[in-house]
């Protein structure tokens, strides 16, 4: 995935630039950046390894490092960013947050025979901001430039550019699949992924980007609007029931409430279909599942609490050890376990979603060894069918490393992918037939998926507006 923060001030713009892109580390664990303009210095940039150390503790001395009147920082689960590009339209910082998926037709089609050159990465796979730079440059101007790119583009692309002289460039990608906001401060602007990190900071949220709005931001003129917002828009739906932080609001509606909502729907099916009988606690999977539990229990009527524990201070959520028996020894010993809790208890679980499944074993084995009687599991949305196009979240190199889909071909190999929309559903003998093999697989005593219609309804944002394309393939 991944995430930016912006501002223009009147003053120092390092601060804000440093705490704004730290409150968007839950949407990436694999590099950040900032970049800053001075008018003595000129354009600036840093660039590190978050893999397994938090942003703060290596950006700690930007500023005896850098400085600027304004700044831009991002993090990324994908390539190095911002970049710093000269080209016809100057010299410039960029970063984005999306994915372009037709990187090699974009060379071929519009820069081979521009005599460019590309700094090779692992692989031999182009950094796609040097791309994406490469494409706006085609044109005379920014905002032309970047709507070529955005159309070029198969894939998403919301984008923070930081002028050599100080102005900022934000421009949301062009069917609106991330959100960008934008916030003023007494003379003082920025631009943001998340909301919450506009408000924490002063900043109040003036408005949010429309599809494909492009907008310059400068200390002289404040936000100008460079290139109209377009009607249709597609908002990655699973950016509410997951990846977005609970403090932040997209398109009106907030995300802790979106899941607390979440989990009630979910509740309110299982109590009309007899499924709440004897259970004893209702928790969410630390810490993304929580909010629906909370919804769910409240609902349902059933106490929330929490069996376990994880033990974040040594192990956060940042740190990833490289090999994969050093990952799954670091997520066991983080669950601490409240044996008052689990002991002889039956136990609901819901979590926001289950991509691979790949420690979801683990986690109900954990809770059998400590006592629980029974483990039943929830998870907040519908079951996921297809890797995400759009975004780098939910990413697959195949479509079997998706526990859904992974087994669906067990159960009916490739005849199983023409009925992806029956297994999908809780009432259908091939739905039916899902649930009890992940069951089985796991050792849960029951398990249920949020409908599409129920996620639907508890965002509450027209339907039309919004990509379910992970769970039903429809663009």
């Amino acid at each position: 995935m991944g995430g930016f923060f912006g501002a223009v001030c009147r003053q120092d713009a390092m601060s804000d630039v440093f705490f704004g892109t730290d409150y968007h580390s839950h949407l990436g664990t694999s590099r950040a950046g900032m970049a800053a303009y001075d008018a003595e210095i000129g354009l600036q940039r840093d660039i590190h390894n978050i893999q397994n150390s938090p942003f703060r503790t290596k950006f700690e001395k930007i500023f005896d490092e850098m400085r600027g009147t304004s700044a831009i920082g991002c993090i990324s689960d994908a390539d190095p960013q911002p970049l710093l590009i000269r080209s016809n339209l100057g010299t410039f910082a960029i970063c984005m947050v999306g994915v372009i998926n037709n990187a090699e037709e974009l060379i071929k089609n519009h820069l081979e025979h521009s005599g460019r050159y590309y700094s090779a990465m692992t692989g031999g796979r182009v950094n796609s901001l040097e791309l994406l730079a490469a494409l706006i440059s085609q044109k005379d101007n920014f905002a032309d430039g970047i709507r070529f790119a955005q159309q070029c583009i198969d894939g998403s692309a919301s984008i923070l550019i930081l002028k050599d002289g100080g102005n900022l460039i934000a421009a949301r990608d062009l069917l609106g699949r991330t959100p960008i906001e934008i916030g003023e401060r007494e003379g003082d602007y920025c631009a943001s992924f998340e909301s919450f990190a506009c408000q924490k900071l002063g900043y109040t949220v003036r408005r949010e980007l429309g599809p494909g709005e492009i907008v310059e931001i400068s200390r002289e003129r404040g936000v100008e609007q460079l290139m109209a917002p377009g009607e249709k828009m597609r908002m990655c739906a699973f950016l509410w029931t997951y990846y977005g932080y609970p403090a932040s609001t997209y398109e009106g509606v907030n995300v802790e409430r979106m899941r607390n909502r979440d989990g009630a729907i979910m509740a309110q099916n299982d109590v009309k279909d007899g499924n709440v009988e004897n259970i004893d606690y209702v928790s969410g999977l630390p810490d993304s599942g929580t909010p629906h539990a909370i919804g769910y229990a409240n609902a349902s009527h059933i106490p929330f609490a929490r069996p376990y524990i994880k033990y974040t201070p040594t192990w956060a959520r940042s740190f990833t050890p490289q090999r994969q028996v050093e990952r799954e020894k670091v997520a066991k010993m983080k669950q601490i376990p409240i044996k008052e809790l689990i002991e002889g208890k039956n136990l609901l679980f819901v979590d926001d979603s289950i991509v691979r499944g790949t420690q979801l074993k683990e986690t109900v084995d954990f809770l059998y060894e400590h006592g629980a009687k029974a483990v039943h599991m929830r998870s907040g949305c519908p079951p996921i069918m297809h890797s995400c196009k759009y975004l780098n979240f939910s990413r697959s190199n195949s479509e079997m490393e998706l526990l859904a889909r992974r087994i669906i071909h067990e159960l009916e190999g490739e005849e199983g992918s023409k009925h992806l929309e029956e297994y999908s559903r809780s009432d259908t003998e091939r739905g039916r037939k899902l649930r009890a093999a992940i069951c089985e697989k796991f050792h849960f005593s029951s398990l249920e998926f949020q409908s599409l219609e129920g996620i639907l309804e508890a965002i509450g944002v027209d339907p039309c507006k919004l990509c379910t394309y992970c769970w039903n393939g429809k663009e």
